[in-house]
């Protein structure tokens, strides 16, 4: 199993080699070893120690007796507290609280003093630990002035950690709301929107009590189009979103809520602050890491190993399934026909699509899996066979859904191997069962937390 962390600094290695000096794959396990390769390599550009030191602010000054507080939430949190405390000056004040993942906490080095506290909670349906690590965060906020220093770590999954629920609605209804989310099929800004005007600390409002101190956010993208106020639901960015749009999700998908909360977000006395409001004011944001640069450096690997390389987008959205049906369609294009690329060359894709769980049918078992094994069964279904194909498909987080693998591995013999073992790829699509589709073939993608998160990474080798 291959393990990411902060401070580690894996290299690419092949041996097969093209002329030139390239190393081009010439089967099936030198496919699998370069997509293995390009996904490592994209995790890589996105690790917290690599992307934060250009962006940090300097300390305030000892004769302004200002404070640095550190707060945050999000599965590379603790990464990007590490990275802090790593290049922050060990004579300047430090102190602060992030909330992670559970299990996404990387292996401190040997002589770093731990100045941030990172608390462990639940993700994707919040717990009563990040309800805690929220109160504590806001309580942190309070009583600031403006000589003090607030930098707000921010990346994906912050939405689910950082859970203060809006009075009238309690831990447990905010888990049936993002439990049906979840199985709803919404796109991510449609979850982030209602989640904002359900938070007590979302939405702006976490910044709004840091006021009067400087805010600096640095922030990891997990979103198409990197607009950092649906990034972790933007608890210190301005939030153009409006109840009424909230409300339009809750009955676009069928979201229960207390009758109280569907009066307040009638009469839109949740409302979050918006751009202008003064809270804003001097207040910095910067992108410490995207997907658009983890494509580049993985598009970059491909190169150097002798293929063209070609981005599709960072910003693919819809069905799973649905998506890997037009990449199938795209790489078959390639591979019969050499368009609308020639071929060897690596098609690469980013993003966040959803999955729809289809109901079941009376005794049949839950399935398992996520968006990146969903695109992979959409994928191989339409591919049905495709000679020299080849595709990984892995959140850039390590872990694709709920499930202890980052994604899966499809090859043109994908399909006849599931057959020979009674596997059918409509069936498992059915149930939404990923997991239990590729396991068997040894096909799932294993890398345990990578401690960030740039979300869908695709990449469809045609040879």
């Amino acid at each position: 199993m291959v393990r990411f962390g902060v401070w580690q600094n894996r290299r690419m290695h092949f041996n097969v080699h093209a002329p030139g000096g390239h190393t081009i794959p010439q089967n099936a396990a030198e496919a699998r070893r370069l997509l293995d390769q390009l996904y490592e390599t994209a995790v890589m550009r996105a690790l917290p120690l690599h992307a934060l030191a250009p962006h940090l602010p300097k300390p305030p000054t000892a004769a302004s007796g200002g404070r640095t507080v550190v707060v945050g939430a999000g599965k590379a949190g603790a990464a990007m507290a590490q990275a802090v405390e790593a290049l922050w000056p060990a004579d300047a004040p430090l102190e602060g609280l992030v909330v992670t993942r559970y299990h996404h906490v990387p292996q401190r080095p040997a002589g770093l003093v731990q100045r941030i506290e990172v608390v462990e909670a639940a993700h994707p349906v919040p717990d009563a630990a990040g309800e805690v690590a929220a109160q504590r965060i806001l309580a942190m906020a309070q009583g600031l002035g403006p000589d003090d220093l607030v930098l707000c770590l921010i990346s994906g999954g912050g939405s689910a950690l950082l859970s203060l629920p809006v009075e009238g609605l309690d831990l447990a209804g905010k888990q049936q709301v993002n439990k049906a989310l979840l199985a709803s099929g919404a796109s991510i800004s449609e979850m982030n929107c209602l989640r904002k005007h359900l938070s007590r600390i979302k939405g702006g409002r976490l910044a709004a009590a840091c006021a009067p101190a400087r805010v600096v956010t640095l922030t990891i993208s997990d979103v198409p189009g990197d607009d950092p106020s649906i990034i972790a639901s933007g608890p210190t960015v301005p939030d153009a979103s409006t109840c009424a749009d909230a409300l339009a999700i809750v009955r676009r998908y069928g979201i229960e809520l207390p009758q109280a909360i569907v009066h307040a977000l009638e009469a839109g006395t949740l409302e979050t602050p918006k751009p202008g409001d003064p809270v804003f004011n001097g207040h910095e944001v910067h992108m410490i890491a995207t997907p658009q640069q983890s494509l580049e450096a993985a598009a970059d690997a491909a190169r150097a190993a002798g293929l063209q390389a070609y981005i599709l987008s960072d910003e693919i959205e819809g069905e799973s399934r649905e998506v890997g049906k037009v990449h199938a369609a795209l790489a078959r294009a390639v591979a019969r026909r050499g368009q609308p690329f020639a071929r060897p060359c690596v098609i690469l894709s980013g993003g966040e699509t959803t999955v729809t769980v289809r109901p079941r049918a009376e005794g049949v078992a839950r399935g398992r899996g996520g968006r990146a094994g969903e695109f992979c069964m959409g994928l191989a279904q339409a591919l049905q066979g495709q000679p020299g194909v080849y595709a990984l498909a892995a959140d850039t987080d390590g872990i694709d859904g709920v499930e202890d693998n980052a994604g899966a591995f499809v090859e043109p013999q994908t399909l006849a191997r599931a057959a020979s073992l009674g596997l059918k790829v409509d069936a498992h699509l059915d149930r939404n069962d990923a997991y239990g589709f590729f396991e068997p073939l040894g096909d799932l993608v294993f890398t345990g937390p990578t401690f960030t998160n740039v979300n869908d990474f695709r990449a469809i080798l045609v040879l």
